[in-house]
């Protein structure tokens, strides 16, 4: 049973377009070789993952402003692959769930779990789309 739910919760995220990186070997070849903006997404078991993040992952990847590419790692699951994903999040303490958002290999903005639990779907996705403003903006087209 445990298995079908955890099944569930990845399928959550998966069927976004998130890949799934499921070993160090698969984070190693995919986070520092990014161009482009990526959201790292820090799947989890926890009560704000289900009630929060990853609903609002859902909402914020429909705005305007989305990063080029969203990979996702199962923290308590794929144990390996989430602590090697944490090393590329610069100085910042284990969180799941989580999000990071990487720019051409690079971490650059962090939404914590304090950043998520107590919050409902909605603050979380605005949380998220005031992070893709600031750094998955679309380069502006000239107008003709």
């Amino acid at each position: 049973m445990y298995d079908i739910l955890i099944q569930q919760m990845k399928t959550e995220v998966t069927r976004l377009g998130a890949q799934e990186l499921k070993t160090p070997a698969d984070v190693d070849a995919v986070l520092p070789n990014s161009k482009g903006t990526m959201l790292v997404v820090v799947n989890s078991t926890c009560g704000c993952a289900a009630g929060a993040a990853r609903p609002a992952l859902a909402k914020a990847l429909q705005h305007t402003n989305a990063p080029d590419k969203v990979v996702t790692v199962f923290a308590g699951i794929d144990k390996e692959a989430t602590a090697r994903a944490r090393e590329y999040f610069t100085d910042q303490p284990p969180s799941s769930p989580s999000f990071a958002l990487m720019r051409d290999g690079q971490f650059v903005q962090m939404v914590h779990r304090y950043q998520i639990e107590g919050h409902n779907s909605d603050q979380v996705a605005a949380t998220l789309m005031q992070v893709f403003d600031r750094f998955c903006v679309a380069e502006a087209k000239p107008s003709v």
